[in-house]
């Protein structure tokens, strides 16, 4: 008889523990389309938490409050409901239906790019928290966070303006992906002039990213992946795909250091679309540099330990679109397309000694210089990821 396919034999999973949930208020009659949540952010110092709820509104709570509101009234809420007293809540009506958001914050001492430098519409502050919007229509506006004011509408693109991130070095470059296969360039301290735009992809382009040190650009696009998100320490590039894969790389040379499979058995390459309900939608780093969340079409997210080819943990989630990880790293928000939020508990090991040395050598080595080290090759091995 023939053997039958191969199966992983993955250990009893841990189902995630929920913090807390934030449901879509009942969308209007005449509305029966435009509420799905396609993005969540959370501001770099950890003080605010944003996404699109849908019919072109964006959200923006202080993510300790809104934590605090889930220990008080419990994990369900309704985001436009009583429960959800959150006095510095606010909304913004972006004009059209929101695909993107990132938060920005500046660094007084890190000068523009621009050749001009004497005078300016704006100037950023130390205390200044922006969001970016990328829209529908291809506009992307950015506001002040801690007013709701809009300060800026940059109209460049032609098609959807799917991803938006910011340069981590405080520098306010943001970068936008967009359907119209290509990514610009903005400097928002020059008044949000377009400093570039990139072309090479062939389709849409759905996710960009920069590594921790601002030095290096990711993007993403149709026929080849959907999301993508560097470590902390920049030494590795995760990507997640239609073809039910999620992919650990090294950026530095583009060799695939691990893979985290949705199906079993894997699908042949003459079907490399995969099976429709284990697409993989998002992917998403810990800030620990040890785990990976993934949000798949089935009813599914799973937290992956590096090490480890089973998921940790579990959560189930319909119809989910988008996740992120809070500053902190402790909790994973994800995004449906009803426009609702769930947050779970994330994972929690104390790294080792060894890893935060790794992470501390990664963050200014790359690959390349990582292998001239006079070190045994197991050491090395260490560093590379490849153990």
């Amino acid at each position: 008889t023939d053997n039958p396919p191969p199966k992983v034999q993955c250990k009893v999973l841990v189902r995630s523990r929920t913090i807390g949930e934030l449901l879509a208020p009942a969308a209007p009659f005449d509305k029966k389309c435009g509420g799905e949540n396609w993005t969540v952010a959370f501001a770099p110092d950890g003080s605010y938490f944003a996404w699109s709820q849908g019919y072109r509104i964006v959200k923006l709570v202080p993510w300790s409050q809104c934590l605090k509101n889930f220990l008080l009234h419990g994990s369900k809420n309704v985001t436009n409901s009583s429960c959800l007293k959150l006095t510095r809540q606010n909304s913004n009506d972006c004009g059209d239906i929101v695909w993107s958001l990132a938060f920005g914050s500046s660094v007084p001492e890190k000068q523009s790019r621009c050749v001009n430098v004497e005078w300016h519409r704006f100037r950023f502050g130390q205390d200044q928290l922006l969001l970016a919007t990328g829209l529908n229509n291809g506009h992307i506006k950015i506001w002040d966070a801690y007013t709701g004011k809009l300060l800026l509408n940059l109209v460049d693109h032609i098609e959807v303006v799917r991803d938006l991130t910011f340069a981590p070095d405080g520098s306010l470059i943001l970068v936008s992906a967009s359907r119209d296969k290509t990514l610009r360039v903005w400097d928002l301290k020059d008044d949000g002039n377009m400093m570039k735009v990139l072309r090479g992809h062939q389709n849409w382009v759905y996710s960009c990213a920069f590594s921790p040190d601002s030095s290096m650009l990711c993007s993403v696009g149709a026929s080849k992946a959907v999301s993508c998100d560097f470590s902390p320490d920049g030494a590795l590039l995760a990507t997640a795909s239609y073809d039910t894969r999620v992919y650990v790389w090294d950026p530095h040379n583009g060799d695939i250091l691990m893979e985290f499979g949705h199906l079993f058995p894997p699908p042949t390459p003459i079907f490399a679309g995969g099976a429709n309900d284990r697409w993989v939608r998002a992917v998403s780093f810990s800030h620990d540099g040890l785990h990976v969340a993934s949000l798949a079409d089935d009813k599914m997210v799973r937290f992956w330990r590096l090490e480890e080819d089973c998921p940790v943990q579990v959560a189930p989630l319909n119809n989910g679109l988008c996740c992120a990880f809070s500053t902190d790293g402790s909790v994973l928000a994800a995004g449906t397309h009803d426009g609702s939020l769930y947050f779970w508990a994330t994972p929690r090991q104390v790294p080792s000694l060894q890893h935060l040395c790794r992470m501390a050598i990664r963050r200014v080595m790359p690959t390349q210089e990582v292998q001239k080290l006079p070190v045994p090759s197991k050491v090395l091995e260490f560093l590379s990821y490849r153990v």
